[in-house]
């Protein structure tokens, strides 16, 4: 099974900007989807934003748009997430995964990882 590590959180301001990375273990087929999550203290995970490795398929939740852009390099296996204009509200960790394509559902049996902490402060 591919294992995928998150990494680039950090503590930064309201307005700030921040770029996750997942790398992921072994490529998968390029059709493959991938995406970000965050768990915000005391609420339950939600989805951020998918990508296939191709990169022709992309989504964001609308409180992102516009301000995180989600983007791969398929040759070193990596997915990442530019964060913009970052708000309190943000604060989150972050996970990465594979998902169904064309949903914001986690693949059945796939694990999660430790994720990055984000926090944007006011």
């Amino acid at each position: 099974q591919v294992q995928l590590v998150e990494s680039g959180g950090g503590l930064v301001q309201t307005g700030g900007s921040l770029r996750l990375s997942c790398a992921a273990s072994k490529r998968t087929f390029s059709t493959s989807t991938l995406g970000w999550f965050r768990r915000a203290p005391g609420k339950e995970r939600e989805f951020v934003a998918r990508i296939t490795w191709s990169g022709d398929s992309i989504y964001y939740r609308d409180s992102v748009k516009g301000r995180f852009t989600i983007s791969t390099d398929y040759a070193k296996t990596t997915m990442y997430l530019q964060m913009n204009s970052l708000k309190p509200e943000d604060t989150a960790v972050y996970y990465c995964n594979l998902v169904v394509p064309g949903t914001s559902l986690v693949i059945p049996g796939r694990s999660w990882g430790q994720g990055t902490q984000v926090t944007v402060s006011s």
